[in-house]
């Protein structure tokens, strides 16, 4: 007979399978993903501060990426650099301003940011950065529950996102693409918009300032709280180590997985995107002073859990200060009742405590 190992197993064995037949038929609500062409995409990069360093004309263009890449990754601090916007304006709840990064989409050119505050923050303000393809009504909740407990809230809306999308788009397909080049541009972008923020928030008297990103956005907020020391309360609330494998293995984008076949291999995909890479700056991100809440989905298709288990794992072998938590849920039913309210309460608990 089987002991009470084995029946633990059994039934967690069913579980598993039951979310995620659950986070299939969510993720098959949407129909409108395109198969988009494989491209270099070596035109985003010439305005990267590497760009005339490392050559970007001429030659193989694999070679060339490359080139740009490992440039980027060694001198991050410059890759990330800005300008703070000169141009901020407030009003109706939300912030706008020009992003220091021009891109050739003139809608996605004014950063929108809708504003939580909170009579009671005494200095706290948190950003929250969604997930990919988030509408702009979504994290809204979290937001208000943050400002009623005390802590305001900024929520970016992230590149080529809800109101910065361009008139083309039905989705947010040219943040994350089989574009080798747009994709990391936006996430360069990505970060140094969420450092633009930073400086509005100092400059309405924040200064015990955190972070919260979801899937897309918790690896944005890790690329911009590593070159950032001013964000000491960090949550990664679906997070990887690796960009390239989320995307070459993920329930969500299998669509440009499909576009890579033939073109690309991981490893050279994983170089690729080496500057837009959580692990690749972890040495950097140890460096600081930081508070670190990381929560994943041990069922997750999307972000497969053994990829969180690593980051948690080197983050842990280099001293990061960190809490971990681990919800039986996937990418999509992590929005679902109980795990979403379970979530929530992690999130506003860790700030309330550490902020």
């Amino acid at each position: 007979m089987d002991g009470q190992g084995g029946v633990g197993a059994r039934l967690w064995g069913r579980y598993r399978r039951f979310i995620e037949r659950r986070e299939e038929r969510l993720a098959s609500r949407t129909t409108d993903r395109v198969v988009r062409s494989f491209e270099w995409g070596l035109d985003w990069t010439r305005s990267w501060p590497c760009a005339s360093a490392s050559g970007a004309d001429g030659g193989d263009p694999a070679e060339r990426m490359l080139g740009l890449a490992r440039a980027a990754a060694m001198d991050s601090p410059a890759f990330f650099h800005y300008a703070t916007p000169r141009d901020f304006e407030f009003g109706g709840g939300e912030l706008r301003f020009a992003s220091p990064v021009l891109t050739p989409c003139a809608e996605n050119n004014t950063v929108r940011a809708q504003w939580f505050p909170s009579s009671r923050a005494a200095g706290r303000a948190v950003l929250v950065l969604p997930h990919w393809n988030a509408t702009f009504e979504q994290h809204g909740s979290l937001c208000r529950a943050l400002s009623a407990l005390g802590v305001s809230a900024l929520r970016l809306s992230l590149p080529y996102h809800d109101q910065r999308m361009p008139r083309e788009l039905h989705r947010a397909d040219y943040a994350v693409s089989s574009n080798v080049g747009r994709t990391v541009d936006a996430a360069r972008q990505a970060v140094i918009d969420t450092r633009a923020c930073l400086d509005w928030l100092e400059r309405q008297g924040y200064r015990r300032l955190g972070i919260v990103g979801t899937s897309l956005g918790s690896c944005y907020a890790f690329l911009t709280s590593a070159h950032d020391a001013r964000l000491r309360v960090n949550v990664y609330n679906l997070f990887s180590n690796y960009f390239a494998d989320v995307v070459w293995t993920g329930l969500t984008t299998r669509h440009i997985r499909q576009s890579f076949e033939g073109r690309i291999g991981l490893d050279l995909l994983r170089k690729a995107w080496a500057p837009i890479t959580p692990c690749t700056y972890l040495d950097r991100y140890g460096r600081h002073e930081k508070k670190s809440l990381f929560l994943y989905g041990t069922c997750d298709t999307t972000f497969l859990p053994r990829y969180s288990e690593e980051m948690i794992e080197q983050a842990r072998l280099r001293g990061i200060d960190c809490k971990v938590v681990a919800l039986p849920c996937g990418h999509y039913t992590l929005g679902e009742t109980p795990f979403r309210f379970i979530d929530g309460y992690q999130i506003c608990a860790f700030f309330l405590r550490n902020l």
